[in-house]
This record gives structure tokens, C-alpha cells and sequence, in this order.
């Protein structure tokens, strides 16, 4: 029986990034408490451009499938980098798709960066909470990290995070936000 279902937003592309280790961590994670997750096609959307989905306008069809999907979960987890002290564009993209069209309001929401840095990416992750408030998705604080030095706490032929510590920080955060799916 699963208990929730999770939507997963990758803030990296990158087939072998070290935030996609975190991200397949954490959804590993979440299947051990036999929980299902998506994760979300964010490259497949065309640049946000209101034009195309306007009154008149049908949404392009991977923005009506990322709608749908964000509809159909419990829950959000998004799992990024920072560049250039932000967020990557294709994440802010596929969250601009989003703002208006009401499938995020309430949705409880990890948000995870990780980066090279001590800082853990702390400019983006601002940043990601900051969007996520202003969509009216709910930030779960305890399901939210900061992971630096991340390029020493992944084993990148596994793909996975490999540091016990950190391990266990995501297995809290995805814990926190499905008790906030389960609680709302």
C-alpha cells in the first residue's frame, strides 16, 4: 500500500551530478517507507513564455504533464544546485510553468541544495524557499538542507551519497515531509 506519492524537481541535468545522487538518495529513502516518486521531466519544457498558455492557448503537452504530476502528488521535494549564487534556470523554469496554475498551492515542500561549497548552496536554497512561499506551496522546515562539500560525500560511480551522516539528515527530510503530506 503506498502511503504518499512524491514529486521530485532535479535542479541538474547532468546525468552524473552530484545533486542527482542526493536526489536518487533521497527517493531511495522514500521507497523504503513505501512511498512512490516522480521524478519531474523538467527538460523537456520550452522556455515559460505566458503567450503559450495564455486564456486562448492550450499549455504545451510536457507542461500539461508536469502539471498533472505536480497535481497528483502529496508532496514536493526539490533537489538543486546554486549557480552563480542562484537557481539553475531549468528549475526556475519548470517552477515559473507552475505559478499560476494552482496545482502547487498547499503541497508540503522539501527543499534540498547541495554544493561544492561549505555554504550547501545557501544563496538557492534562499532563493527556492522564497519561490516555493510566494506559489503558496508550504515549506517544511524539517524537510529542508543545506549539504556542502557534497563532491566528498557521494560515491560517483554508485550515483548515490555514500557519507552515513548525510544519509541519515535526507532520511529525516523526507521523513518531515511525508508526516506534513500525511498531517494535511
Amino acid at each position: 500500500m503506498t502511503l504518499a506519492n512524491i514529486l521530485a524537481f532535479p535542479g541538474s541535468l547532468r546525468a552524473r551530478s552530484t545533486n542527482g545522487a542526493v536526489l536518487r538518495s533521497a527517493l531511495e529513502t522514500a521507497a523504503a517507507r513505501q512511498v512512490s516518486a516522480e521524478v519531474a521531466d523538467i527538460a523537456a519544457l520550452p522556455h515559460f513564455n505566458p503567450d503559450l498558455d495564455g486564456e486562448d492557448a492550450t499549455a504545451p503537452a510536457s507542461v500539461a504533464a508536469l502539471r498533472s504530476a505536480t497535481a497528483r502528488a502529496d508532496a514536493v521535494l526539490i533537489v538543486s544546485p546554486e549557480y552563480a549564487h542562484g537557481v539553475p534556470g531549468s528549475l526556475k523554469n519548470a517552477l515559473d510553468w507552475l505559478v499560476s496554475s494552482g496545482e502547487f498551492i498547499g503541497k508540503p515542500v522539501g527543499v534540498i541544495t547541495a554544493s561544492p561549497s561549505p555554504t550547501g548552496g545557501d544563496f538557492a536554497h534562499a532563493q527556492l524557499r522564497e519561490t516555493v512561499r510566494m506559489m503558496t506551496g508550504t515549506v517544511v522546515a524539517d524537510a529542508c538542507l543545506r549539504i556542502g562539500l557534497i563532491s566528498t560525500k557521494t560515491d560517483a560511480e554508485a550515483g548515490r551519497v555514500s557519507d552515513e551522516a548525510t544519509l541519515t539528515e535526507l532520511s529525516g527530510a523526507v521523513a518531515a515531509l511525508l508526516d506534513a503530506a500525511q498531517a494535511g
